[in-house]
């Protein structure tokens, strides 16, 4: 079935044998043709896929350590993924269409995680067997934001509010350890100052998913935060960059670590500003700080030679220390073409069309499997496939679907708005 799936796939939508066409047509259809892109791959490639491979019919939650044809190769279980994969089945369900399998698969994972994910400390493992065992815990919160969007999604998918309080309790909890001092474990000794970009980037997304559910100062309060500090501590207009490491109290650090810029981060970060700035009816301060960020780390990140973004860069040009730096993994260039879609439909600026088409084409290139399904997620620099497998514990069914759910909705937004298809139209004819 997910042979034909993409064989249907791969014959009405932008790819050929070796390459992606631009779709044909007025500017109207190019949108039209993205947005049916995305879907038809969801629909018929990315969610199948884990459904067949991923779903634990036996115990419950999800799968994610598969080869590239969908064989198990490891029965662990990753906690971030049974809440991402609950957050995408329901979101699915809610923006694409209600598909009762699609609302049990989510369910499915919710289940386990309300059953065997929670530690006795109200704290969330990071490893766990496929029975339910724990069998890891890290000093990051990430588990536990996953966790929240799920239920705030499942919440709305279902109807039942409790997941929603569910979402917003998380939340707090959430909370009360990153302001607790000595609740969480540090990363380094107390002789190195430095925190993060990714807890105050992952707060505000999480914070802005649980305010669609409920109604709380809390959420509120956790965007304001992640905003002014990703503002004024983590963007260095002196660098041109958004960084992944400040000081405390956001001052540079002239060290490996210090310089390290992670463009697919800061692009994500971008757009989940441009969420909010739209949430505000188009704040221009906020639609600024975003497109800023977004420049800046296409600038320092895309390969002008091969395509794709890079994994890390050092904002002064050196050598970045992680091995990985010049690879392309997937979950960047998703972060990107959201981005250029949002920041195209809230500014009009032809550079982010022009963005769009090339993130697009490049994805669509390299990424896909035609032969068993779903998308490969480590290349090396020239677009080659490093390693084949579908599924780890940090890649799964979240940052793909994600992106074609949401693309598709930036697409059809962008089709009915008819100043920003005449601008276009305008710019093109004048070339």
């Amino acid at each position: 079935m997910i042979h034909n799936n993409l064989f249907e796939f791969k014959n009405s939508m932008l790819i050929t044998n070796d390459s992606v066409r631009e779709p044909e047509g007025s500017l109207k259809s190019y949108f039209e043709d993205c947005s049916k892109c995305y879907l038809t791959d969801l629909e018929k490639n990315i969610l199948p896929f884990w459904l067949e491979h991923g779903l634990d019919k036996v115990n419950g939650g999800f799968y994610t350590c598969v080869d590239r044809d969908g064989s198990l190769m490891d029965t662990t279980k990753s906690v971030w993924f049974q809440g991402r994969a609950a957050y995408v089945f329901a979101l699915a369900y809610n923006k694409i269409k209600k598909n009762p399998v699609w609302l049990e698969a989510a369910g499915s994972a919710i289940g386990f995680i309300e059953r065997y994910c929670f530690d006795t400390d109200g704290r969330m493992f990071f490893e766990i067997s496929a029975e339910g065992t724990g069998l890891r815990k890290r000093r990051y919160l990430f588990s536990e934001c996953f966790a929240a969007i799920a239920m705030a999604e499942y919440s709305k998918a279902t109807g039942d509010k409790s997941y929603a309080e569910k979402a917003l309790d998380l939340f707090r909890l959430i909370i009360h350890y990153k302001n607790t001092p000595g609740l969480l474990e540090p990363k380094y000794s107390s002789a190195v100052d430095m925190k993060g970009l990714s807890l105050p980037m992952i707060l505000l997304n999480t914070a802005i998913r649980i305010r669609e559910v409920v109604s709380d100062a809390l959420p509120d309060s956790q965007i304001e935060e992640s905003l002014w500090v990703i503002k004024n501590h983590f963007l260095k207009p002196d660098f041109r960059v958004l960084l992944e490491n400040v000081t405390a109290n956001g001052e540079f650090i002239d060290s490996n670590a210090g310089r390290t810029v992670n463009p697919g981060h800061s692009i994500e970060a971008a757009w989940f500003i441009l969420e909010e700035a739209e949430h505000r009816g188009n704040d221009p301060e906020l639609i600024k700080l975003a497109t800023t960020i977004l420049d800046w780390s296409w600038e320092i990140g895309w390969d002008k030679e091969y395509g794709g973004l890079y994994n890390f860069r050092d904002c002064k040009g050196l050598p970045p220390q992680d091995y990985s730096q010049d690879m392309k993994f997937w979950w960047p260039q998703t972060e990107a073409l959201i981005a250029s879609l949002y920041a195209f439909k809230l500014t009009g600026d032809l550079k982010y069309y022009e963005m769009h088409k090339t993130v697009h084409s490049y994805m669509y290139r390299v990424f896909p499997d035609n032969e068993y399904g779903e998308w490969y997620g480590y290349l090396h620099r020239d677009g080659s496939v490093a390693q084949p497998a579908k599924g780890n514990l940090f890649k799964g069914p979240f940052h793909i679907p994600r992106m074609m759910i949401i693309a598709s909705h930036l697409c059809d937004d962008i089709n009915i708005n008819p100043k920003l298809l005449l601008q276009v139209s305008e710019a093109e004819t004048a070339l």
